[in-house]
């Protein structure tokens, strides 16, 4: 009873500030190139809404598996006033609370906010790329809404993209059909996408093509580290930000095509259907189990010779990635330690795991990773686990830019712990969201730092918008502090603003680069822990 009146409450709720944001609008209109839309302009705080703007054509039927098809023109006026399907996935991170309308082939829908009014010109660009491992995740979760940053004097765009088998497969045969003579890597190029349709576009906004900065989270962190590395879309942005993630190995990391190629052609025949014509036959719903069926963690990126012609370390040692500043960083715990591990935090299983991970170098590890206690070992078992899964990999892509280029770089560590849950009978999910607790679930243990993705909400400055957690005033400080850096930086280039502390840059010959530590009290301080990375940086080859 108690979780049926949770969830009528819930219900209420949203419908109720659907109302109001109705209640308080009136519709108002932009023309395109495609067309005309239309919108709602909330009168209340002053943000035009366009959601579920159609950006290439639905990648439906022969265009299933094919780089995305430019739209072609409508009459009349196009309503763009509700959020468009969400791509192809099934519940992979818990509840992501989509508002999106049901999940589609048909995803290919972007959403802007615009704080312009009708003399308003050259605004500054703001687009989001979502989380979820490239097999789960939509544009229009609450956490990634664009209203609080868009009254902070920025167009906001949130994109959908292709996930898993739909946004990832390689074939032989669709390379072959394909002009670039490549196959995979859809869903980055429907990211591409995107960042052109807001090239040709954003101008109906308020926006200016020239100041369009890049972000995202975990996936779409890593999709921003590979936009700012292709030649497709390094000339279409002026400034990009990284949360945790970047496409560099060990962290979901591109394959060659051939390889690529092998994987799609074994899981198609292992499916029933090697050729690309009996694939393209197969129903929505066909795929969709197939893929399930097969217990796949979706496909990997790939080194298409076009989307990307070489790895990101390549690409950014030969100084061929976007000349742009960057803003970047991780967070204090991305994953528990015993996802390292897999057991108590005991010197006798820390050491060995360590072993079995490093058999040659196992003395240097427990140099870096210490384990004078249960929970000094919980701290490095926390900060191993942490590294290897994504915290290495964005350093990594920290280090290339700021050795390769002559921009400005900025980097920190984000390392406010949550508050509890509203509802001690939910758990957070792995890339938030939260999960319903087993009866027989043992406590959690004490947070020692900021799990993945708990910063996107703060951030973006929607804490209001995500009701899973008990919000303090705490909170909302660090919120207002981190959206004002993003903001300034999406701005100017450099998150630096009054009432804030002084964040610098980082240079090419700094071995202990400034991070600036976001918490309650942020403060910059001088990077403790590298030789952490510059160890992993040999271990993993890049």
């Amino acid at each position: 009873m108690k979780n049926l009146t949770m969830l009528l409450f819930v219900f209420i709720t949203i419908t109720h500030l659907a109302t109001a944001q109705e209640t308080n609008s009136f519709p108002v209109q932009a023309s395109i190139e495609n067309g005309i839309i239309e919108g709602n302009y909330d009168t209340h705080t002053g943000i035009q809404r366009y959601f579920g703007i159609p950006f290439a054509q639905p990648p439906l039927g022969e265009l299933r598996w094919k780089a995305p098809q430019p739209l072609d023109n409508w009459s009349g006026v196009k309503e763009t006033k509700a959020f468009g399907p969400r791509p192809m996935q099934t519940m992979v991170f818990g509840d992501m609370k989509s508002r999106s309308n049901g999940v589609s082939e048909d995803c290919l829908y972007l959403n802007v906010w615009t704080p312009a009014n009708r003399n308003t010109k050259d605004l500054p660009v703001l687009v989001y790329f979502f989380g979820g491992g490239n097999v789960a995740g939509d544009a229009s979760e609450p956490r990634y809404d664009g209203e609080s940053m868009a009254k902070e004097g920025i167009v906001v765009v949130t994109t959908n993209y292709r996930l898993n088998i739909f946004g990832f497969l390689a074939h032989p045969e669709l390379s072959a059909e394909a002009s670039y003579k490549a196959s995979g890597n859809y869903g980055l190029l429907d990211q591409n996408a995107a960042l052109n349709w807001v090239n040709n576009n954003i101008t109906a906004f308020g926006g200016d093509p020239s100041k369009v900065t890049i972000a995202g989270e975990s996936a779409g962190s890593i999709g921003a580290s590979q936009q700012m590395a292709s030649p497709l879309s390094k000339d279409l942005i002026a400034g990009a930000i990284g949360e945790s993630g970047a496409g560099i190995n060990p962290t979901m990391s591109p394959v060659s095509l051939k390889d690529a190629e092998n994987m799609g052609m074994e899981f198609a025949k292992n499916a029933g259907y090697p050729t690309l014509a009996e694939l393209r036959k197969l129903s929505t719903r066909e795929v969709y189990e197939i893929y399930n069926e097969s217990k796949r963690f979706g496909f990997p990126a790939v080194l298409d010779g076009y989307f990307l012609p070489k790895t990101l370390p390549e690409i950014f040692e030969s100084k061929e990635q976007a000349m742009v500043p960057l803003l970047l960083g991780w967070n204090s715990a991305e994953i528990p330690g015993m996802a390292f591990t897999q057991g108590p935090y005991t010197e006798e299983n820390y050491v060995k795991k360590v072993k079995e991970a490093y058999p040659k170098q196992y003395k240097k590890v427990l140099e870096l990773y210490p384990h004078g206690s249960e929970k000094e070992i919980e701290l490095s078992a926390t900060a191993l686990a942490s590294d290897r899964f994504i915290s290495y990999s964005t350093w990594k892509w920290f280090d290339l830019h700021r050795k390769n280029s002559d921009q400005s770089v900025y980097r920190y560590l984000y390392s406010k712990l949550r508050p509890p849950l509203v509802d001690n009978s939910l758990a957070s999910g792995l890339a938030g969201g939260t999960v319903t607790k087993g009866s027989d679930a043992p406590a959690a243990p004490k947070a020692v730092g900021a799990p993945h993705a708990c910063e996107i909400e703060y951030c973006m400055g929607n804490l209001h918008l995500v009701d899973d957690y008990a919000w303090t005033a705490d909170d909302y400080k660090v919120s207002k502090e981190m959206m004002t850096y993003f903001a300034n930086f999406i701005k100017t280039g450099n998150p630096n603003g009054e009432g804030l502390p002084n964040w610098d840059a980082a240079t090419a010959k700094d071995t202990t680069p400034p991070v600036m530590v976001l918490d309650t009290e942020s403060k910059l301080i001088n990077a403790p822990n590298d030789a952490r990375y510059q160890f992993l940086d040999k271990a993993f080859k890049n």
